[in-house]
């Protein structure tokens, strides 16, 4: 097919999912161009510090520390975001809206909390943030949502959408572990991060959770009040005693809308053996959606990770 667009890139952030969006791109780009007919080219890269070598081929992307380098570039159509945190990602995204790029981010931490706003600022400006990866990673969730379910009402939503805590139970109810062990064992594996408290206090599942029922319920959703309980208290003998019951401990996120309102909420729970979601292991994520009219649909895959992410 022949090239029919340039689409011009620039990434902020080259940390583990920026260098996957850059080899992704420099496996698949022939195929993109097959596919769509428009060729997707990296311009620019704004990292911290340009002389760190980096694990991916940068060959014809301009690294840069200074800011202005890629939202003031008229060259840009889109800026990914991908440095992660919530205030500088936050102004930079604002920024390169104004100046007429497009966004792409996976900062879940930054849309459950300003995404209001900065959706509010696109459509003024007549340009779109897409964020399906802030959600389940590599699963095709927010799209579909968006669109392919749009004709549905949809009544609620059961996810498992956190990685870290999936693995840590996962291992916690088929080797019998304790929450410490499990904790170091996903920690090595690197499922966990040095500091995992956003993950194992049910933040980042809150996160998440947030941005799916924003979409799914059409309603603005405040981030201080969805309900979250994480899982550092789970204890392996609550493991044990919820497998002679026949159930499976998960930490689930969860959201309803009903006449009374909009209900979300982070905290393990109980679900039988028999659910689709039990089967749903170790850093594997998994969102369950009821509509009026399609009834249950889930959406499976692996939920973080470089790659999957990109």
């Amino acid at each position: 097919m022949a090239v029919k667009k340039q689409v011009k890139l620039a990434i902020i952030g080259l940390g583990t999912v920026g260098s996957g969006v850059v080899e992704v791109i420099n496996r698949n780009r022939q195929s993109f161009v097959a596919k769509t007919g428009s060729d997707i080219l990296i311009k620019k890269a704004l990292v911290r510090d340009i002389t760190r070598p980096r694990r991916v081929d940068l060959t014809g992307i301009e690294l840069t520390d200074k800011p202005e380098d890629v939202l003031e570039d008229p060259d840009i159509d889109v800026v990914v975001e991908l440095m992660g945190g919530v205030d500088k990602a936050g102004l930079y995204i604002a920024e390169a809206l104004r100046r007429g790029k497009y966004v792409v981010t996976a900062n879940k931490d930054l849309l459950a909390q300003k995404g209001v706003e900065l959706m509010r600022l696109a459509r003024e400006m007549g340009k779109g943030i897409y964020y399906e990866a802030s959600v389940g990673g590599g699963i095709p969730l927010i799209r579909p949502l968006k669109h392919c379910l749009a004709a549905n009402k949809i009544k609620k939503i059961l996810g498992i959408i956190n990685g870290t805590t999936n693995y840590i139970l996962t291992r916690m109810t088929y080797e019998q572990m304790e929450f410490s062990e499990a904790l170091a064992e996903a920690q090595a594996k690197g499922f966990a991060e040095q500091d995992p408290s956003s993950d194992i206090e049910g933040k980042d599942a809150a996160f998440k959770l947030a941005i799916l029922a924003a979409d799914a319920f059409h309603s603005e959703v405040d981030i201080n009040k969805v309900y979250r309980e994480g899982i550092a208290d789970v204890k392996l003998r609550d493991i044990l005693y919820a497998e002679e019951l026949g159930f499976i401990v998960k930490l689930l996120a969860i959201g309803e809308e009903s006449e009374a309102g909009i209900s979300l909420k982070v905290h393990p729970t109980l679900i039988p053996k028999t659910h689709p979601l039990a089967g749903v292991l170790d850093e594997f994520n998994a969102v369950l959606l009821e509509g009026d009219a399609v009834g249950e649909v889930m959406f499976y895959g692996r939920g973080a990770g470089s790659l999957p992410t990109a």
